[in-house]
Order: C-alpha cells, then sequence, then structure tokens
C-alpha cells in the first residue's frame, strides 16, 4: 500500500485527525495512512457495485445492507479501522464501541483494485478481514481488465473457495448474499482497452 505516513496516534487521535483535515485514513493499532483518491473507472465502478447490491438485495426484500466506501470498518483482532470500497451488512448493524462510525459485521466485502494497492488487498488486507467473525465473502474487482475474483467460505468450513470471472459476458455469484451480478453491469460505462 503506498500512502503517507503519519505519527502513532489513539483511536481518539485518529478520528479527531480526520475530522480536522475532512480526510480519510487507514488505522492499523496506533499507526494511521492517509488514503489516495482514485481513478474515474474506480469510481464508476464502486458506484455500479453499490447500485447493483441496493437494487438486487431491496428486489428481493432481504435483510441485507450495502454499504459504501464512506463508512469505516472495524477489526477488533487487529485493532484496525479501514474504508472497504463496499461491505454489505446482513441483520442489525454492529458498531465500534470506541467510533459510533464504523460497523464490525459485513458477511461481504468488495474491494475495486489499483496498481497501488492490489498486492495490499490481495494480501494483507485479506489477512486483516479474515479475522472478522462472520466475514464470509470477498470479492476483487480489477479496474483496467473484465476481471473479478470471489473468494467464498461457507459456514461450515475454514476453506476459501476462489472463483474468476474474466468477460462482459459473465455473470458474478454473490454466494454469501444470493445475488447474482452481470459483468456487463459492473463496469457499465467504464473506460478499459484490452490488450492482444
Amino acid at each position: 500500500m503506498k500512502a503517507r505516513k503519519l505519527p502513532r496516534l489513539s483511536v481518539e487521535e485518529y478520528v479527531q485527525q480526520e475530522i480536522d483535515t475532512n480526510i480519510k485514513y487507514e488505522y492499523h493499532d496506533g499507526k494511521i495512512y492517509a488514503l489516495a483518491g482514485g481513478t474515474l473507472n474506480h469510481g464508476l465502478i464502486c458506484g455500479n457495485v453499490y447500485s447493483e447490491l441496493r437494487s438486487g438485495l431491496k428486489t428481493k426484500g432481504s435483510n441485507c445492507l450495502p454499504l459504501t466506501s464512506e463508512v469505516k470498518l472495524y477489526v477488533e483482532k487487529t485493532n484496525s479501522y479501514v474504508y472497504p470500497d463496499s461491505m454489505v451488512i446482513c441483520g442489525e448493524i454492529e458498531q465500534a464501541k470506541n467510533e459510533k462510525n464504523a460497523v464490525t459485521n459485513p458477511e461481504l466485502i468488495i474491494e475495486v483494485l489499483s496498481k497501488s494497492t492490489a498486492e495490499y488487498d490481495r494480501g494483507d488486507k485479506f489477512y486483516l478481514y479474515r479475522q472478522i467473525p462472520g466475514f464470509r465473502e470477498y470479492v476483487l474487482i480489477e479496474q483496467k481488465k473484465y476481471v473479478v475474483d470471489v473468494h467464498y467460505k461457507s459456514n461450515e468450513s475454514d476453506l476459501w473457495k476462489i472463483t474468476r470471472y474474466k468477460g462482459l459476458d459473465k455473470m458474478v455469484t454473490l454466494q454469501s448474499i444470493g445475488l447474482t451480478i452481470s459483468m456487463e453491469n459492473l463496469y457499465y460505462r467504464t473506460d478499459i482497452v484490452l490488450s492482444e
């Protein structure tokens, strides 16, 4: 992850830093990292993801709720606060004790990959997310090609199954929330140049 590193802070100082600067930071047990802005494709895909999740869950009459990257996620086991590109919480929203604007119980987390964060999202961040009780599905969306990787773990197993979807003609299955979303809708209005 390429981000500007700042001095070690308490959770209270971290929250105040965000308020004072109006900048989002990741917090990892006292260390904070300023988050960089995204590309147009990143923003479009994030919007498409939220739209598809909200519409699909609402149509189903689901008790699951999608959240955007404006909502913080707290991982208690590692004392970390992060901003996933999207999350889905089913049932009651559980909030962090020290930060009322942070949630703790997503079942599904989605990240849109960028050149500077792809390695972090696939590695350390996935490890971080796996510390969350009830977390069952992790979706990684490429922004420069039509590729989506879905990591899924059933309630009966600790093994993660990985499914790759490639091409605009594919349908992405999200087992944790019982939705299927077309790749075409995920990548709606994006500008992707495919090299041969």
